[in-house]
């Protein structure tokens, strides 16, 4: 990935870090599957007027939509209002890099390199270890819940890869149109109407401000580049740019919520960072580092050698 590219990727990452506490924010107005509703409905609505067709096949539209904003998002955030923090919900999301790349591995026939495979393994224990420090902070089947959606992410992520659609921005409009109607359904079915009206009339400028967050800037900004990014490059070599989540998730929880981050979660995050920096380099560049260092010694000793006197016979 160029340099700019992965610049973009980091600002995608901070704004879906902070995305966990704008999340939280909002599940304090609203029960979790209306405010999911309205989260997609700030972004298809009015813009579905103005952008055009997606000019993809619509099975491409229906099914991201589905998996994406319908599945993925609803489990996360019934998830988090079951119990789930938001540090430890950024966090364990990003086991959808993994499941990424087991379906680009089946669906789209991609195969990991071994530095990138070291990478990820990096990456993964810098999570497993915040995952201790912070344990399991909420009910068994509010983490389960999320897992879900990071299973869901990684497959709308390769679905994303092969539906290849050429403007990213008409895609995600198109794509956020999908869910609002069904996560509507499902909230008067389980949250009930009465709920879903008090929270509607009682609406505070908090929870305009987490509708506008989580929609326009983490949902329309965040998916539009990051389905640049898909459209771009590999699946395999994008989606561990998104293990950074969990280190902008658990220090913006820290400031704006109050959830500790001790020595050990610090560390984590480092190891997080090494691995994305593993990931990030081209392919064979750790292999030929450590190939020329003593290649580079020999020859200088040979240098050296050839500029001294050469002793009599």
């Amino acid at each position: 990935m160029s340099p700019r590219h992965i610049a973009l990727a980091v600002l995608v990452a901070a704004v879906w870090g902070l995305n966990f506490v704008l999340i939280h924010i909002g599940l304090d107005k609203f029960p979790p599957l209306l405010f999911c509703a309205l989260r997609f409905a700030v972004v298809a609505v009015p813009a579905i007027f103005f952008v055009g067709p997606p000019r993809v096949a619509w099975r491409w539209v229906l099914a991201v939509g589905v998996v994406l904003g319908v599945v993925k998002f609803g489990l996360l955030f019934l998830g988090m209002h079951a119990g789930m923090p938001a540090g430890l919900s950024s966090l364990v999301l990003q086991g959808q890099a993994v499941f990424t790349a087991l379906f680009a591995v089946v669906l789209l026939r991609e195969r990991p390199g071994g530095q990138r495979l070291a990478g990820l393994a990096v990456a993964f224990a810098g999570i497993g270890l915040s995952a201790v420090d912070h344990g399991l902070g909420g009910p068994l089947g509010a983490f389960v819940l999320v897992v879900l959606a990071a299973v869901a992410w990684g497959l709308s992520n390769v679905l994303t890869r092969k539906a290849a659609p050429p403007d990213a921005l008409r895609w995600m409009v198109w794509v956020s149109a999908v869910p609002p109607l069904p996560l509507l359904g499902l909230s008067l079915l389980v949250e009930g109407p009465d709920a879903d009206l008090r929270a509607l009339r009682d609406i505070t400028p908090a929870g305009l401000g987490a509708i506008g967050y989580v929609g326009l800037v983490s949902t329309l900004f965040g998916f539009v580049a990051w389905s640049f990014l898909l459209r771009t490059y590999d699946a395999i070599a994008v989606a561990p740019y998104s293990l950074l989540v969990p280190v902008f998730g658990m220090s913006s929880a820290w400031l704006l919520l109050g959830e500790r981050v001790s020595p050990l979660a610090a560390g984590a995050a480092l190891l997080v960072i090494a691995g994305i920096g593993i990931t990030a380099l081209r392919p064979g560049t750790l292999a030929a580092a450590a190939w020329r260092l003593p290649r580079t010694g020999s020859r200088r000793r040979a240098a050296l050698a050839a500029a001294r006197p050469g002793r009599p016979d």
